[in-house]
């Protein structure tokens, strides 16, 4: 039973509720999304790199971890590894003697970010890839080096791309995880304590249910990772600032209507955001993302930044349904509204519906951490809402006036065909 349930990293973890990701590497100065490991090191060369900067942009953007792919496919190492010579000691940036992952991992903490890195276990580069005993060693020395160099970790993201069909040491590199970084987060793979939402669009669905007994492996194939039994596994939603992971010259920020779309569809139902940032050439953040981004806060803050707290009470109770009375203090106008759950002993809401008088407001499925809902405009000084699902129990109604703000569409969804391999 206690698998059904969260454990308190999980919680603390659910509760930051928006990340920047950031990827970085020889990608970027190829313009390509996924290279066979044969770009050289030395073309990793940032003119004018600060991970401040990124920071400050996660700050800025309103997240509270950042997550960055300290290796991708192509088997570069942003920090310099006894495991290859594939990385930034072979590169020009700092001289050779550069660790990025050092200079995220400082700067996170100076900000009071929790910090995480991607190490993906399929590795274009390596030779012993192809032996897969040398390789489980070789990617476990490469993760022992992570865990213990850089201070506490939020989130260790495993990425299932590529992996379709190979088989892992998991028991292996999750002992290394358990030894040295026992409160992080393992997205998806191996022993994992978070879930991919299953697209690289951002977008959850509705409902979110933060128990599974499978995890889905990428957005190329139908793999899937079935578990033993089913587990609490929250999802985290993934989706790029950009067309691409990596910055590429002709690409461009999503409309500030598509990042709000996204926003709606994951934090907005339950789910973590991870949003990717991509720096450029330089080695930062272009000013055109920052801009977009610092838009996409600010009409967030102007839509939720002035909640209404509504007093809740449980009013009537049969079986399953039950009741809640939300007060509001005095007459207000609203037309979005947001429920949470106390889920502290497992999500139970499967159903909801939101009442003013005998008009139904909104209706739904899950809501967990939060579900934001836009409604007609109203009036009003009490709202009611009933949940279906055995012993639910919701923590907080809170109401919204932005206006008239609507729920805008997504622009277009990511392709699901693997990017062309260079």
């Amino acid at each position: 039973m206690d698998e059904l349930r969260p454990s308190a990293a999980q919680l603390a973890w659910q509760q930051l509720e928006l990340g920047m990701f950031v990827h970085v590497g020889v990608n970027t100065f190829a313009g390509c999304e996924w290279s066979d490991g044969t770009l050289p090191a030395a073309s990793f060369a940032p003119s004018d790199l600060d991970a401040g900067q990124w920071v400050a942009v996660a700050q800025e953007m309103g997240a509270r971890y950042l997550v960055l792919t300290a290796k991708h496919h192509d088997g570069f190492c942003l920090w310099p590894t006894a495991t290859t010579d594939y990385s930034v000691a072979s590169s020009p940036w700092r001289a050779g003697r550069g660790d990025l992952v050092g200079e995220v991992a400082d700067a996170c903490r100076a900000a009071g970010l929790a910090f995480g890195v991607y190490l993906s276990p399929w590795d274009r580069h390596e030779p012993r890839y192809a032996d897969p005993a040398a390789y489980d060693a070789f990617y476990t020395a490469q993760l022992r080096e992570l865990c213990t160099r850089y201070g506490r970790l939020g989130e260790i993201w495993f990425d299932g791309a590529g992996s379709a069909g190979r088989v892992y040491a998991w028991d292996a590199i999750m002992a290394v995880v358990e030894e040295t970084q026992p409160d992080a987060m393992v997205f998806n793979m191996g022993r994992p304590t978070i879930r991919w939402v299953g697209n690289e669009d951002g977008l959850a669905g509705d409902p979110v249910h933060y128990v599974t007994d499978r995890t889905e492996l990428n957005s190329y194939d139908d793999d899937v990772t079935g578990l033993a039994r089913p587990r609490y596994l929250p999802p985290e939603c993934d989706v790029s600032l950009r067309r691409g992971w990596f910055w590429a010259a002709d690409d461009e920020p999503k409309s500030l209507d598509h990042l709000l779309a996204v926003h709606y569809r994951s934090v907005g139902r339950g789910t973590n955001l991870l949003l990717n940032v991509p720096p450029d050439t330089r080695g930062r953040v272009p000013d055109a993302d920052v801009a977009r981004l610092r838009a996409w806060r600010a009409e967030l803050d102007r839509r939720f930044g002035r909640p209404v707290t509504a007093t809740l009470e449980l009013v009537t109770e049969d079986g399953d349904r039950r009741t809640w009375r939300g007060r509001l203090p005095g007459e207000v106008s609203l037309d979005h509204l947001r429920l949470r759950e106390d889920y502290r002993e497992g999500q139970r809401v499967e159903r909801h519906v939101v009442r003013h008088r005998s008009a139904v407001l909104a209706e739904g499925r899950t809501v967990g951490q939060q579900r934001v809902h836009a409604v007609p405009a109203v009036s009003a000084a009490v709202l009611e809402v009933e949940t279906v699902g055995a012993g639910a129990r919701l923590l907080a109604l809170e109401v919204f006036d932005t206006g008239g703000a609507t729920v805008p569409e997504p622009g277009y969804r990511a392709s699901t065909d693997e990017p062309e391999r260079r």
